[in-house]
């Protein structure tokens, strides 16, 4: 699945991912190899057998099971890859995109990079002549990343680049003032990197972090706005709501993708440029000590990986990218 290559259309091939969909909507991805045979316990589909067809062709097993085998999307991709940690759902990963306005050959920062699936996407969006600094504080993370951005692309991307470390340290290290055009922080306490993101961010660029908790979008809200240096921040969330549309029953599904995270986003502006005041009602800006306690690694209820869950999430990743490990690159004096 080389997207470098333009591989995402005409026959399959050696090498391709190829998703083979069942009689009952089950899902298996192989990735195409000579005389390899797929099995399940509805029988075998030999790999020659897929290579050369259209993308979207129907296969028969050695029972006769019929398979829809198609080329699987980027989002059926990171829904099913290894993951290290929680992943950036394609619902909010578009909302990204958009609000964030990320454009062919725009030099991006994201951090934490997590498994890799707002990688994906933002490589996508940048396009080759662009490029992605990616910051993760975790190297057993950073593996997974890797591993999954490599599997999908075929290859390391060139223009991508993880750093281990605390964004606020390493930034600077990293990219030269001024030179960025987009920054998404997905992390627990992005406010603590916006300092770091005003230095990097060029004049009009746009911040956006993703969190989860409303405590964490109010001081994040605040952290911005206490900077004088952003347009004022907008924040919102995403639903998404399938329906069921077969003749005339036609009606919402039963479950839908409801909360995942909010999105905040602001706009650098020039230096020395002072916003003009908006008329607001009076709210609550002073923060006791038990506002600060609430925003606490604790209180957010951080979410942890075992080390053992991560490392065989690491081997996954490595077995389906197929090749060594690139380097990661170390922030100076920062192990992580």
């Amino acid at each position: 699945m080389n997207e470098s290559r333009g591989e995402r259309s005409g026959p399959f091939r050696v090498g391709d991912r190829v998703q083979l969909t069942g009689p009952k909507g089950r899902m298996h991805t192989i990735t195409l190899e000579p005389g390899k045979v797929f099995h399940s316990h509805k029988g075998g589909i030999a790999h020659d057998a897929v290579i050369g067809l259209p993308d979207g062709s129907v296969v028969a097993n050695e029972v006769g099971v019929e398979y829809l085998a198609l080329r699987p999307l980027l989002s059926d991709f990171v829904m099913s890859m290894p993951r290290g940690a929680a992943i950036v759902y394609p619902k909010d990963a578009a909302q990204i995109l958009a609000q964030a306005d990320v454009f062919p050959g725009a030099t991006v920062v994201e951090a934490g990079v997590g498994s890799g699936a707002l990688s994906l996407w933002l490589l996508r969006a940048i396009g080759p002549e662009g490029r992605l600094h990616s910051f993760e504080r975790r190297e057993e993370f950073a593996e997974v990343a890797r591993g999954n951005v490599a599997t999908f692309h075929g290859r390391d991307p060139e223009n991508w680049s993880i750093t281990l470390g605390d964004l606020a340290v390493a930034l600077p290290e990293t990219v030269a003032d001024g030179s960025v055009d987009r920054v998404v922080l997905d992390m627990l306490a992005p406010w603590e990197c916006i300092g770091a993101v005003s230095r990097a961010l060029k004049p009009g660029g746009v911040v956006l972090c993703y969190v989860a908790t409303v405590t964490q979008l109010s001081r994040v809200a605040e952290a911005i706005r206490a900077t004088g240096e952003y347009t004022d921040p907008d924040a919102n969330e995403t639903m998404v709501r399938g329906w069921h549309v077969q003749g005339l029953a036609v009606r919402p599904d039963h479950r839908m993708i409801a909360h995942t995270g909010f999105l905040i986003t602001a706009r650098r502006l020039a230096p020395d440029t002072v916003l003009p005041e908006l008329k607001r009602r009076p709210s609550k800006t002073e923060f006791s000590d038990e506002d600060v306690e609430a925003w606490t690694p604790g209180a957010l209820g951080e979410r942890t990986v075992s080390d053992k869950a991560l490392r065989k999430r690491v081997r996954a990743a490595d077995t389906a990218a197929g090749h060594a490990r690139a380097p990661i690159d170390e922030a100076p004096g920062d192990a992580g």
